[in-house]
This record gives C-alpha cells, structure tokens and sequence, in this order.
C-alpha cells in the first residue's frame, strides 16, 4: 500500500510539473504551425534523435495521461510524413496506452476488486471471455477519451498484451486519418492552399471517421452475436 501511495503521488506531481512549468502551452496547434520549419530542419539534420525524443514524449504523455495526444499526431504527420508518422504514433500510443492501463491496474484495480468484486464478478466473467472484442469496439469510438479506455480496462482482468495488440489494432485507423490530416496541416505554404483538395479531403475524413467506426462496429456486432447464437445453438 504505501509503494501505491508514493507512485501515486509521484505520477500527480510529474503531472502538476508539466503543468506549472508551462509544458502545456507548447502543445498547440499554433505552436507547431510555426515551429514546423524548425522541427523539420531538426529532423533532417538528427533523424534518430528527434524519432527517439518523440517517442518517449509521446509513451510519457500518453501513459500519463497528459492531454495533447491529438495535437502531437497532427504534429508527427507535419514533421514525419505519412507512412513514419503512422508507425511512430501506433506504437507509441499502444505502448503508452498499455504502460498507463499497467500503472492503473497497480495503484486501484486490488482496491475495486475487493470492495466491489461481488458486483464486478459478471463484468469480469464478460472480460475474460470476449475482453478483445469490447476494447477493439471501444477504441474505434473516437467520442470515448484514450485514458478512460485504459483506467477501465485496468479494473478488468483483461491480459496485458491482449490489451497492446487489441489497441494498436483498434486504434490505426483513426492515427492514419490524424496523421494524414497532419502531413496536410503541415504542408501549408499560403491561405490558398487551405482548399486543397487533399487538406479538405483530410478534414472531411476527420468529421466523417466517427460514423465509419460506428457502421463497421455494427457490422461487426452483428457477426459477433450470429457467432455467439450458433454456438449456443450447438
């Protein structure tokens, strides 16, 4: 308990850091807007550096749960382009997502599961069983937030790398669309090129991704119940 108490209170004032010291502010699209040229120009001169730092700012945001992880994906495909962008954010926010699901199932899952186990028992029943398929649906909904998937799933006994390759997977369509949108983002040279085809193309995809996730989630609910009701059936 009191090794859970000071992680707790470490992992609060790492976070409180970041923000008294004014981190916050440089995770804005604006800020990346204008600094693009210099990233960029750093990238091209210290590749492997700047891929490293990225990545571990990226895995510490995200397993810390620091707001901004959206803005950095729109800032990976400025700097990194598509096809890198994409690598690099799939794997770091799975990683991140998984080291956070790690801390939250650590500090409160013990606490939960004993005070309310008798009334999570069917939840968990429910998890061990088809755990893949509710976080796979869970990440291809954009409207719920990166770091309630990973508190709650903390609390189940879903397996730690089930949870990676479940979110990697449930989670590159919509890292491709940001970090597409990005790269166009981050192409913008004059007020004209805003309507270019491919940035607008970009933003449709971003307002439209929502309801693609959901169709395919129907999709696959309704394969998944037909699978459940044939196996009862035998």
């Amino acid at each position: 308990m009191k090794r859970r108490i000071i992680l707790l209170i470490a992992i609060v004032a790492v976070v409180a850091l970041f923000f008294a010291l004014g981190l916050h502010r440089y995770v804005n699209l604006e800020f990346f807007q204008a600094q693009r040229a210099v990233l960029v120009g750093f990238y091209e001169d210290h590749p492997a550096l700047t891929i490293v730092v990225f990545m571990a700012g990226y895995i510490a945001m995200a397993a810390l749960s620091i707001p901004g992880a959206t803005i950095v994906t729109l800032a990976a495909g400025a700097v990194f382009g598509l096809p890198l962008g994409l690598v690099l954010v799939s794997f770091a926010s799975s990683i991140g997502a998984t080291l956070a699901c790690l801390l939250a199932r650590y500090l409160f899952r013990d606490a939960v599961q004993n005070r309310f186990g008798k009334f999570l028992k069917p939840i968990n029943q429910g998890i061990e069983r088809d755990g893949a398929f509710y976080l796979f649906a869970m990440r291809l909904v954009p409207a719920i937030p990166f770091f309630v998937i990973n508190l709650v799933m903390a609390l189940t006994p879903i397996r730690l790398p089930t949870f990676y390759w479940v979110s990697q997977l449930g989670m590159l369509a919509g890292t491709a669309v940001y970090v597409n949108a990005g790269k166009e983002i981050g192409q913008l040279q004059s007020l004209e090129d805003i309507v270019s085809p491919t940035l607008v193309v970009s933003f449709v995809l971003l307002g439209i991704f929502p309801l693609i996730a959901k169709k395919a989630l129907d999709i696959i609910s309704k394969r998944f119940k037909k699978g459940e009701a044939g196996s009862v059936a035998e």
